[in-house]
């Protein structure tokens, strides 16, 4: 396993509830970690919680794409180039496809793939000088898997999945590493504002999915989890 003391994280998306925990992690195992999150209340809420100084802290919406290279050349100039970048953001729109707007499209698309695709072009310069970085994305399984009301959400990570996988064959010569995390659902605050009936005491735990993102974030650097699959083992639909 590659130890993560004194790595330079960044972790977008941080006040989630995947994010937040896997920063508590990564930051207990001595890593410099950076966070982002669209939330000012809630980052500083974390930051303060687990000890993340200001200057490691930015309030950044992935729609806006000067926001993104200004955070990311930030960091670079304070402790260098990123070694990992964990992309915890994400927007879910679920509703029957004839109640969608264009605006539902849009912005599930600017979210959860240009603002992938934004961060990605920003921190992989400097992931090529050194010759080495990991980049960790959660498509989740509706990236791979569809479902009955997901047709904007899923269109964005079906997307976000064809694009990482079209870098990381850019990449193959490369020791920077893409890893794609398809995961169920999570017991997250993700559910708070989405109209549809789930057990949330059959998904996947917050810790336990933020000690999956802190498991990947630690691969030995001649190999690489392409894609790990993380399931609940019962059905959450009601």
């Amino acid at each position: 396993m590659e130890p993560l003391l004194n790595k330079n994280v960044l972790i977008v998306g941080g006040t989630g509830g995947i994010g937040a925990e896997t920063a508590r992690l990564i930051h207990l195992s001595g890593a410099k970690v950076f966070i982002s999150s669209r939330d000012k209340s809630k980052l500083e809420a974390l930051c303060d919680s687990i000890g993340i100084s200001d200057d490691h802290r930015f309030v950044v919406d992935l729609k806006n794409a000067d926001a993104i290279s200004k955070m990311v050349e930030d960091i670079q100039k304070l402790a260098g180039p990123i070694d990992i970048l964990i992309n915890a953001a994400g927007i879910g729109i679920i509703k029957p496809f004839e109640s969608l707007s264009q605006m539902d499209l849009r912005d599930s698309l600017e979210v959860n793939l240009i603002g992938a695709f934004n961060l990605i072009q920003a921190v992989l310069p400097a992931m090529k000088e050194q010759k080495k970085g990991l980049i960790i994305n959660i498509p989740g399984v509706l990236g791979k898997t569809p479902m009955a009301g997901a047709a904007a959400y899923a269109a964005s990570k079906y997307g976000l999945n064809g694009m990482l996988k079209s870098l990381r064959e850019e990449l193959k010569r490369t020791e920077i590493r893409i890893t794609n995390v398809y995961m169920g659902g999570v017991d997250s605050p993700f559910w708070d504002h989405i109209d549809l009936k789930v057990q949330k005491d059959k998904m996947i735990a917050v810790k336990e999915a933020g000690k999956s993102i802190w498991f990947l974030c630690q691969q030995p650097r001649t190999a690489v989890v392409s894609e790990m699959v993380i399931q609940p083992f019962n059905h959450q639909a009601i």
